[in-house]
């Protein structure tokens, strides 16, 4: 059968091909000058011959002829135009490449000027022109009408000119005069407040401390620094005395180390004294054995007993039969009813009672101690007492044999005349006085109460009280001389008191002072510093923090002339820098490293 137009023989196609035509989609235009096309159609001709070969021989060899020649017209054109596709690709790579490198150069110029306007725009917000600018916290609308055009107020619908000033109504919709929106509380007019920036890290101040010490330890105290890292390790601590029990104490304090299970190391059948610095991880349970392993003890102190409550001190009250000394601070969670079951078993033997921050004590409890310890407690604070006011001063008053007492910062101040009738009941025997944090406390107080009142004082701490003027305390002082001179005053936090103050004080009570603070009082000057080591010789501590005429020289001259100081505190002393005079054994408290040189 000769080949013709309608020959419908075809060569093998592929999957893709076969999937394509039943989607109905043309294959045709496909180039047929692709290689795998090529082959394709030649074996599709080499197919073709094989099944139309017949007897002649010459047939089959012209057929295979014309295959060759089909084939080589093939190869021709398709050099052809491979050859011409290079030639037509050539320029238009050429092109491209050029394009391309415009197209970069045009980028890179593109984001140098984005930086320009970035920088240009940091600029701007830096420094903002505070009368051009818009005003703040006002968001412009889209629709805002333009600056210059007429408009009508959102509120009392007056025509008014448009300025860049113009507040928007609220609610929306509508725009507010300048008289509506001033009425409103935004005044468009007002001048922006300046921008708050970020104070530099290098001009902070800097705290230094000088302690001088001995460079070599002791061998006791190298142990006792030893036993306080390895605390859990230890499986008993001997007999190695109250004064290195109390170092060790110490020590577990700062890390908050104490834990139910090592402070049973500190119990002891034989205590009469015991002290617990930071028992913050003590719970309920831990406190009652504490009672039940210790039942000799006589005098008790534990600082954060936070977890101590009713539970606790009813365990206490029946297992501490000698106990007559207690100090605590933070029993928050003890209520009235436990506190006044406590006094009613510690009738005639309760000697010291300290606390500080109970905000459940109240006016029962107050009369319950009165009632059953009146005549044998010599020491009362009732610090930090929150329901604590002038009322029970008349209770307090009941207590005729007090030598301590420490009624300070209440939630409520006390005022002159009840404290001065406190002091002319319980004065007489008081050796130790702390009305520290009673803001309405006048020199009324001082000159009526303390004055009169309180000849055997040795300690007199009146920090905190804002009202005392510097003329009255300097009369207090120059006035006290039939009572022996002070050994600790402190009269810190009053910012009135200056010169005159110090130096009746130290005229007073210098010879004998081993404790002074005058932190705050600003107005004293260097003279009357100057003159604290020729009166205090015997000083220990000394606090004169913020007191701005302290520099180096009076730091020398303290330092030379109190030859028993072992603590400074100059907080807040500008004049003072790093180069300040120091000694063995004593600590420097509050050095502001960027001081002037």
């Amino acid at each position: 059968m000769a080949r013709g137009a309608g020959n419908n023989v075809r060569g093998p196609t592929s999957a893709l091909t076969s999937f394509l035509r039943e989607q109905g989609i043309n294959t045709g235009p496909i180039s047929i000058y692709n290689s795998g096309r090529i082959g394709s159609i030649n074996e599709e001709e080499e197919e073709n011959e094989s099944a139309g070969a017949g007897p002649s021989q010459g047939a089959g060899s012209g057929r295979r002829g014309r295959g060759r020649a089909a084939r080589a017209t093939l190869a021709y054109n398709s050099a052809d135009v491979e050859s011409s596709d290079e030639e037509t690709e050539k320029p238009t790579t050429a092109r491209g490449k050029k394009r391309k490198l415009e197209e970069e150069k045009a980028k890179a110029k593109a984001k140098l000027a984005a930086k320009k306007r970035k920088r240009v725009d940091d600029e701007d917000e830096e420094y903002v022109d505070e009368y051009t600018a818009p005003s703040k916290g006002v968001a412009v609308a889209s629709d805002a009408p333009e600056v210059g055009s007429s408009a009508r107020c959102a509120d009392c619908d007056k025509k008014f000119t448009v300025t860049r000033y113009t507040l928007p109504a609220d609610p929306p919709p509508g725009y507010l005069c300048h008289a509506c929106a001033k009425e409103s509380g935004a005044d468009p007019f007002k001048k922006p407040a300046a921008p708050r920036r970020r104070k530099p890290a290098q001009d902070k101040r800097k705290i230094v401390n000088f302690d001088q010490k001995d460079r070599v330890k002791t061998l006791a105290q190298i142990c006792i620094s030893i036993l306080g890292q390895h605390i859990d390790d230890v499986e008993a601590l001997g007999d190695i005395g109250s004064r290195n029990m109390d170092a060790i104490s110490m020590i577990l304090a700062k890390n908050r180390s104490l834990t139910a299970e090592n402070v049973q190391l500190f119990y002891d059948v034989r205590n009469t004294s015991l002290t617990l610095y930071d028992a913050t991880s003590l719970q309920s349970p831990a406190l009652c054995t504490l009672a039940s392993l210790n039942p000799k003890l006589e005098r008790l102190r534990i600082n954060y007993c936070g977890r101590m409550d009713n539970v606790v001190l009813e365990h206490w009250t029946k297992h501490l039969t000698s106990l007559h000394s207690l100090d605590l601070l933070g029993p928050f969670l003890v209520r009235a009813p436990a506190w006044e079951a406590f006094f009613n078993a510690m009738k005639d033997r309760l000697r010291s009672f300290l606390i500080v921050q109970s905000p459940r004590f109240d006016t029962a409890c107050l009369a319950a101690l009165a009632t059953n310890c009146a005549t044998t407690l010599t020491e009362l604070r009732l610090c930090e007492v929150g329901k604590m006011e002038d009322t029970w001063l008349p209770t307090i008053s009941t207590f005729e044999h007090l030598t301590f007492l420490d009624l300070s910062y209440p939630a409520t101040s006390l005022t002159d005349e009840p404290v001065a009738e406190l002091l002319k009941a319980l004065g007489a025997s008081l050796t130790s006085l702390n009305l520290s944090g009673n803001e309405d406390l006048t020199d009324a107080f001082l000159l009526e109460g303390v004055r009169r009142h309180t000849p055997s004082l040795t300690s007199l701490t009146l920090a905190n009280l804002p009202a005392l003027t510097d003329l009255c305390v300097a009369e207090f002082f120059s006035s006290y001389t039939p009572h022996p001179p002070l050994q600790q005053i402190d009269l810190s936090r009053s910012p009135n008191l200056s010169s005159k103050s110090l130096a009746a004080l130290l005229s007073h009570s210098g010879s004998a002072l081993t404790s002074l603070s005058i932190n705050s009082w600003k107005e004293t000057s260097n003279a009357g510093l100057m003159a604290i080591p020729e009166h205090a010789s015997q000083l220990v501590k000394i606090d004169f923090g913020f007191c701005r005429e302290v520099d180096d020289f009076v730091m020398k001259a303290i330092i030379d002339g109190c030859p028993e100081l072992t603590e400074i505190k100059c907080f807040g002393c500008n004049k003072v820098t790093t180069n300040c005079p120091r000694k063995l054994g004593v600590s420097i408290k509050g050095v502001e490293a960027h001081a002037t040189q």
